[in-house]
């Protein structure tokens, strides 16, 4: 076999350096923010905030809180606790200056004047007085600060744009020309109503994402991040493909603790990609699907990424619905990650990897497999009938008490302050976003942006479904390399979004569609973060890391057009075509997925053995014709005039040929390890 020079021999004792492990911390801290660490006093005062705020919100799940204090209060927590955890600079950080403190008293005053005001506020929304617009004006710079200081500049950049837009629409070329609002005017309508900075993704942000990151930090704090590496680590044994499994069982395991993508590519890395390492995988390539499984993290239920509430706000439909149409994607996204895997694994001639955990699977289950059902509660309260925010709430109140079987993930007083104040912190990035995305969201309906962008889009595409499809990904993939996922979710979902749902799409399918698009610009280049974050911690290259993670993420690239694209799309998200029967979901269902193992096959360059051109090719069109059927037989139709049914026959035929005529001949003598 011909070795990549920088796999290291199977013999190799492989370790993730301190250096390289600080470097992929540093990418966590791109998407997550530069927090402080704070000590004395500050630190403690700090803590004590984001505990009152989490208890608050426990409070405000079990209990009654009228809508308009619970979004003001929750943005005021955020606000101050955003001031004081992220400095004015990366120079200034980890100690608190005046210029964190004035900033956070100034946020505590405009929201107090906002309650203050009761009734008579919210009735001058459409005339606010000249204290109305001076508070108003300070707490939008507030927002837009906050935002810079968790996110970046780009955010803040972009809802300064959309008000620059407002304001000066007379004087746009057309077709982007609108009457125009005064300052007070957008004033009025950003921050004394509902549908501005305090709309429906502050609610979200205030009834559901707080209470997810409160549950993650709980499950943490328990030690359930750990028992699920360690669990899938026993699970999967000495294989030669078992590092590769271990990467997406505990992905998937992970994704409701963590709740970002980096954060679970570093966390898996730093104890797989020894493992991967020592059985002969290269690295690129293990970079790339360790990039892969912190992408499935955000994607796969009972969690989801944040854009998945607001998915469920946006249309109006339960939490647990939600989860229901991502089901069948996350399982198709899987299966061909674990399909590629043991392509890996046979490609690179891996190795057996000896692991000797330190108790048998058995014995580990037996002891924490609690964590099992601290995970899965949030699911079967939703099933049993109680709210989403309710369920959390008591999925909470199930991981506290389970840690207390065992003693050492007892989540004594000091572990408790640490997860309720985690729990906080945790969701001021989301936080932050939701409020700012809260200006997008606010101008885009008050100048009608949404259903003027869709008409140019169509317009643009002629009507083609396809290209309408195409330009929508195009937009949301762009807009998700300048801002976080959440915040390209909401800006695409009442700008992209419509165009879908008026050439036809299901609205749901829509949503799911941009939802999509906008988790896959974590692998994403310039700024792929978790593909970046892989290859610090295996001494990969960023950008051939980043190739080899599209590579295993390519069933996220490709399943949600067949949401818009096939008339049994519908059926990937169990719901029933339109005229359809169950049995289309089943037919939509098998096709996709002998489709996606065809390309998986075409993308590794690998099925029974290395392919030659001539099979490569016939994988990609077996792929193309089980997974676009209804593409390839609209070009079809419009290349011959004649319509034609049912390609997706010979797109198995194809597939399957192949695999048996590999199966016939022997291997090629050129060098089997490609990257």
């Amino acid at each position: 076999m011909a070795q990549d020079k920088t796999t290291p021999p199977n013999d190799e004792i492989v370790a993730v350096s301190d250096e390289a492990l600080q470097k992929a911390e540093s990418f966590v801290e791109a998407e997550e923010g530069a927090a402080n660490r704070l000590m004395g006093w500050a630190g403690r005062i700090s803590t004590a905030i984001a505990v009152v705020m989490s208890l608050f919100h426990l409070y405000a799940a079990y209990a009654i809180v009228p809508t308009q204090e619970l979004r003001y209060t929750h943005v005021a927590f955020t606000l101050v606790l955003s001031f004081l955890l992220f400095p004015l600079a990366t120079r200034f950080r980890n100690r608190v200056r005046w210029w964190d403190v004035v900033p956070g008293i100034f946020a505590v005053a405009t929201i107090v004047y906002a309650l203050w005001g009761g009734d008579d506020f919210t009735d001058r929304a459409t005339t606010p007085d000249h204290w109305d617009v001076i508070v108003g004006i300070v707490f939008i710079v507030l927002v837009l600060e906050a935002t810079r200081r968790t996110t970046g500049p780009i955010m803040p950049v972009v809802s300064i744009l959309f008000i620059a837009y407002a304001m000066l629409g007379p004087h746009l070329p057309a077709p982007w020309t609108h009457r125009g609002y005064d300052v007070a005017r957008l004033v009025g309508h950003l921050f004394i109503t509902l549908e501005g900075i305090f709309g429906v993704a502050v609610d979200v942000s205030a009834t559901l994402i707080i209470l997810f990151t409160i549950y993650g930090a709980f499950l943490q704090q328990s030690g359930a991040g750990k028992f699920f590496i360690d669990f899938s680590l026993a699970l999967m044994g000495g294989k030669p493909n078992s590092a590769g499994r271990t990467v997406v069982l505990s992905s998937f395991l992970l994704g409701g603790p963590s709740g970002s993508g980096v954060a679970t590519t570093v966390m898996i890395g730093t104890v797989a990609y020894p493992m991967m390492a020592k059985a002969g995988f290269e690295r690129n390539a293990a970079g790339g699907l360790l990039a892969a499984g912190g992408l499935g993290a955000i994607l796969s239920p009972p969690v989801l990424g944040a854009a998945a509430f607001l998915i469920a706000e946006f249309l109006k439909i339960s939490y647990l619905d939600v989860i229901w149409m991502a089901t069948i994607p996350t399982c198709l996204y899987y299966m061909s990650l674990l399909f590629m895997v043991e392509l890996d694994a046979k490609k690179f001639h891996a190795k057996d990897v000896i692991f000797t955990p330190e108790m048998s699977l058995g014995q580990m289950t037996r002891r924490y497999g609690f964590h099992f059902i601290s995970l899965l509660a949030v699911v079967v309260f939703m099933i049993i009938g109680y709210s989403p925010s309710l369920s959390v709430f008591y999925a909470i109140v199930v991981t506290f008490a389970l840690s207390f079987l065992r003693r050492e993930t007892a989540l004594m007083p000091g572990k408790l302050v640490k997860a309720l104040a985690d729990g906080s912190i945790g969701a001021l990035n989301a936080a932050t976003t939701c409020a700012c995305a809260g200006i997008v969201v606010g101008i885009v309906t008050l100048t009608g942006l949404g259903l003027k962008f869709s008409s140019i889009v169509i317009s643009y595409a002629g009507g083609s479904l396809l290209l309408t499809a195409i330009y929508t990904s195009l937009i949301v993939w762009i807009i998700g390399l300048a801002v976080p996922v959440t915040a390209s979710y909401i800006i695409c979902a009442v700008i992209a979004a419509p165009a879908l749902i008026k050439l036809g799409v299901p609205d749901y399918a829509a949503h799911m569609f941009i939802f999509y698009y906008a988790v896959l610009s974590e692998v994403s280049p310039p700024t792929a973060l978790s593909p970046f974050a892989a290859a610090a911690i295996t001494g990969g290259d960023p950008y051939k890391t980043t190739l080899q993670s599209w590579k295993y993420t390519l069933p996220a690239f490709l399943v949600p057009f067949v949401f818009v694209l096939d008339p049994q799309g519908p059926g990937l998200l169990l719901s029933i075509p339109k005229g359809g029967s169950w049995i289309d979901i089943v037919e939509i269902t098998i096709k996709t997925t002998f489709g996606l193992l065809a390309l998986a096959a075409f993308a590794q360059n690998w099925a029974l053995r290395q392919n030659t051109p001539i099979e490569r090719g016939l994988l990609l069109l077996s792929g193309l014709l089980l997974v676009f059927p209804s593409l390839i037989e609209a070009i079809v139709e419009w290349m011959i005039g004649r319509d034609i049914s049912y390609t997706y026959v010979p797109g198995l035929i194809i597939g399957l040929g192949v695999v048996l005529w590999q199966a016939r001949t022997r291997s090629p003598t050129r060098p089997a390890v490609t990257t």
